[in-house]
């Protein structure tokens, strides 16, 4: 166990994915207690140091209650990991349809100011914290038939910058990590003939993920640092 993490209640978005049981694990293996957010529950089994809570982060006001109510249970707040994302490419920018443009919007951008308005408020009574999003390698840069998701990617790298400009003089350390491709199992299927090893893998990310939220980054702010593999 490490200890400055015993005792450290982490919230998790996305929890059910392959990034977000990674990283749900990597904080229980150093001994934190988790709450774990995800449109389905189960990442890890519930238990005194584990809160599964199903939620749905396109509802403001459901966002709040659900987690106010978790955090109430846990005790408090320490760190916030905002993982819920998701992808969708094929159209190219004049033929990108409003549901599409939408959809990534609402999942990349939209979910993080819902939990910031939920979390947020919460860390600053305590008197700080660490929240670390998940953006996209693809945020730098558009490419061709990802221009709404590079969009909703940099919005989310935007409004992470923003808010370490706002927070980290109140304790708040906010921060964002870009990864290339994910080694997960819908990647390899959509992408069976590229060489996996080149990718990241989710407890590489993970790893960066809980440096970030350490006390070791305590003198990181506003940073998007790219994890490529070897991409």
């Amino acid at each position: 166990m490490n200890a400055q993490n015993a005792q450290r209640v982490v919230l998790i978005t996305g929890a059910s994915g392959q990034l977000g049981r990674a990283v749900a694990q990597t904080f229980q293996d150093r001994g934190a207690r988790l709450i774990l957010l995800d449109r389905q529950s189960g990442a890890l089994p519930d238990g005194d140091a584990v809160l599964n809570v199903t939620v749905d982060l396109a509802d403001r006001q459901q966002v709040a209650q659900r987690i106010g109510e978790a955090v109430a249970r846990m005790g408090g707040l320490h760190t916030v990991c905002h993982i819920a994302g998701g992808f969708r490419m094929g159209e190219a920018v004049h033929e990108t349809s409003a549901a599409t443009w939408d959809f990534l919007m609402d999942l990349n951008a939209r979910s993080l100011l819902h939990v910031a308005a939920a979390t947020v408020p919460l860390l600053l009574k305590q008197g700080g914290g660490q929240i670390v999003t998940v953006g996209a390698g693809a945020a730098a840069r558009g490419g061709a038939q990802m221009g709404a998701y590079s969009a909703a990617k940099s919005a989310l790298v935007r409004l992470t910058e923003s808010m370490s400009a706002e927070l980290k003089d109140q304790g708040i350390r906010v921060n964002c990590v870009l990864p290339s491709i994910i080694d997960t199992p819908d990647n390899r299927q959509s992408m069976p003939d590229a060489d996996f090893a080149r990718w990241v893998a989710p407890q590489a990310l993970a790893d960066v993920i809980a440096f970030l939220a350490s006390d070791a980054a305590r003198a990181i702010h506003g940073a998007a640092i790219p994890v490529s593999g070897r991409v």
